[in-house]
């Protein structure tokens, strides 16, 4: 006979940790949770700079990629996304950055009851430790993430944020607090030379409760239903070929594989766009037009320069130098293995008009070749990265087959809307004059890419075609709407909509962009969805004056 428990988990990444963790902690559920991954004991996980290594490790990283499109450049882009305990939360940047308050209004306004930014500021709270500055009204101070302050300074980096201050960017000293506009170093979740991922922070404290069951290497490949009630999951223990096993849901199935699983579990459940699913061969148990489609991203240009009168962790990363790097790592000194991927964060306007804050940009004292995270230039060198917060772009993921082991199309659509266009041009300029700025002038040894000689708007436009990339912010694809939303997947309360016993939690069910990277969002999401789970009364908002 098949296992049975009141939740079965699909995915153990940000959301589905903490969800494990939340149902279990008061001892009166019993919970199942499966990750289609090892668990988490590959030592580049735990190293802040470990992610070059993680984000091409087919161990602990699906390493999909995107369809080729015309603003790549007929370029297949990786979308890399997390296959180990904490998923995506255990290969990604570390970066914790919330978003701004109309962001998670807007979600509201457009339907979406309790998900206005008075709604979730208390889930954001309660998720985090934070461990520095900033007013308590925004930070928490005692729950299990910790979100600590970079402390690695390094002379480009100061001088990049006076540069920066030269055109009127100012210093903000926590931009996930009153406002998010302005320059600073950034907030990681890293703590003590380690990563804090939510395997780490959520689900480590929960793993000797009774009733709790972590299955690893546990490839879901389909939902089980009994007409319109989910019942349960089927997977097969070590991939295909290995054992398919069943495990019941006395009361809910909740996915949280993300924007790329969770629609293809959906589809290959026969949940989705009915001539897809006819298409495939999979019957149609239930049709939503909407799974898989929504899908939206951040696309960044990148420039890179070379860099003279100063070291950069380029020149650390070989040799004599590195050894030495990793001798102060050990012993708890500062090291280029404590840093993320990016050192300094900005917010700012790509039209002097905008009231809002639409661009973000990063700054980091290495180059990378052609870049491509993991691969570091030969010379000293710099990286500059900007791209448009809320895109209107949207692609769509769908599954290719009713193989539950084939990797699913995946087309973001990037730059397709003309005012995505329009704002990466802007996004770029900015790089450029944040680049020409009198502070950096001591250190700037010339361009890598793009060429330099690039003025007009098509000019720069092309540019962005070829040296653009994924910032890895996929979400979106079994959005949160109202039923009059014909292509909602899942409504205010995250159940799929005609479904009974079926709910999605994580990344997918976002209804719009954030003007941040997604982690701490989706955590969010996997805290407040676990009250709903719960049925318990959501907690009290915190209404801040405008």
């Amino acid at each position: 006979m098949a296992e049975a428990f009141d939740y079965v988990i699909v995915g153990a990444g940000s959301a589905g940790c903490i969800l494990a963790n939340r149902l279990t902690e008061d001892g009166k559920h019993t919970v199942c949770l499966l990750e289609a991954g090892p668990r988490d004991w590959n030592p580049y996980i735990h190293i802040p700079a470990g992610f070059i290594k993680t984000l091409t490790d087919p161990n602990v990283n699906w390493l999909y990629e995107s369809e080729p499109s015309h603003w790549t450049g007929g370029r297949n882009i990786g979308v890399p996304r997390g296959k180990t305990l904490g998923g995506s939360s255990s290969i990604n940047g570390h970066i914790y950055n919330r978003g701004q308050r109309m962001d998670f209004n807007s979600w509201a306004q457009n339907g979406n009851q309790g998900w206005g930014y008075a709604d979730v500021l208390p889930y954001f709270r309660r998720c985090e430790t934070r461990i520095g500055g900033g007013d308590d009204t925004f930070r928490g101070r005692d729950g299990n993430m910790t979100v600590t302050d970079l402390n690695y300074d390094h002379p480009l980096c100061e001088a990049f944020m006076q540069g920066a201050g030269e055109i009127g960017i100012p210093r903000n000293p926590d931009y996930n607090g009153t406002k998010q506009e302005g320059i600073s170093y950034v907030q990681r979740t890293a703590h003590k030379g380690r990563r804090m991922s939510t395997a780490r922070a959520f689900l480590n404290p929960a793993k000797s409760r009774p009733n709790l069951t972590l299955r690893t290497e546990a490839h879901a490949m389909r939902v089980l239903l009994d007409g319109k009630r989910a019942t349960g999951v089927e997977y097969a223990y070590g991939g295909r070929g290995g054992e398919i096993i069943e495990v019941h849901a006395n009361k809910e199935v909740i996915l949280s594989g993300g924007a790329i699983n969770s629609p293809q579990l959906l589809q290959l459940s026969g949940i989705g766009p009915g001539a897809l699913l006819q298409e495939l061969g999979i019957g149609v148990t239930h049709e939503l037009p909407g799974v898989g489609e929504n899908l939206r991203d951040h696309y960044a240009p990148r420039f890179s320069g070379k860099i003279k009168n100063s070291d950069t962790i380029n020149e650390r990363s070989t040799g004599l130098k590195l050894a030495g790097e990793i001798v102060k790592y050990f012993v708890g000194g500062k090291s280029i293995l404590n840093l993320s991927p990016s050192m300094v964060y900005g917010f700012w306007h790509s039209d002097p008009a905008s009231k809002s804050n639409d661009l973000q940009f990063i700054f980091t004292p290495a180059s990378y070749k052609l870049g491509v995270h993991g691969l570091l230039d030969d010379h000293p060198g710099f990286t500059v990265a900007t791209w448009q917060h809320r895109p209107e772009s949207k692609g769509w993921v769908r599954s290719r087959s009713g193989d539950p082991f084939e990797k699913p199309s995946i087309q973001p659509n990037y730059l397709d809307d003309e005012l995505d266009r329009k704002t990466v041009v802007s996004a770029m300029k900015l790089s450029r004059k944040l680049i020409e700025t009198e502070a950096l002038k001591l250190y700037f040894d010339g361009w890598v890419y793009p060429d330099a000689g690039i003025q007009t708007d098509d000019e720069f436009l092309e540019a962005a075609r070829h040296c653009g990339n994924t910032t890895f912010h996929v979400m979106g694809t079994c959005r949160m709407g109202p039923e009059t939303d014909p292509t909602a997947v899942v409504d205010d309360n995250l159940r799929v909509r005609g479904m009974e016993g079926l709910r999605v939690i994580d990344a997918s069910i976002m209804p719009a962009m954030v003007s941040a990277n997604l982690n701490a969002a989706t955590m969010m999401i996997g805290e407040k969805g676990a009250d709903m789970v719960l049925g318990k009364n959501p907690l009290e908002p915190i209404v801040l004056p405008d």
